[in-house]
């Protein structure tokens, strides 16, 4: 199964991907708009795409939330791939300790996609 990861952020979409088959998650660049994501799921056969979902400290949905759930709804309606949500709090900050090499947009997704590859083995 091919999965892409996305951090969602105002300025820029960092990217992730992972084949399940080969079970290790690598950067994948970044977007700069849903169309791009778009062309990414179908030119690579993206099987389900995870977003992760900026709660805030408290657990709480907020402004934030809709947007980023509103975005991966567009996503599903346009590619009818399965779009699932993974809380991404200290995301970034875990990406601002890792090592150079990619963007802190694809550190933080690559942190998403790590969550939730460990959580579905579970």
């Amino acid at each position: 199964m091919n999965i892409l990861a996305i951090d969602y952020g105002t300025k820029n979409i960092g990217l992730a991907w992972c084949n399940t088959g080969i079970g290790v998650a690598l950067p994948f660049g970044a977007a700069k708009n849903i169309g791009e994501i778009i062309k990414i799921v179908s030119d690579e056969k993206i099987d389900k795409v995870i977003i992760g979902l900026p709660v805030g400290i408290n657990g709480k949905e907020n402004m934030n939330t809709e947007r980023v759930r509103k975005f991966g709804n567009d996503i599903k309606l346009a590619t009818e791939v399965e779009v699932e949500f993974s809380d991404e709090r200290f995301s970034s900050q875990a990406a601002d300790r890792m090592g150079a090499g990619v963007s802190r947009d694809e550190k933080s997704a690559l942190i998403i996609l790590d969550d939730w590859l460990n959580a579905a083995k579970k």
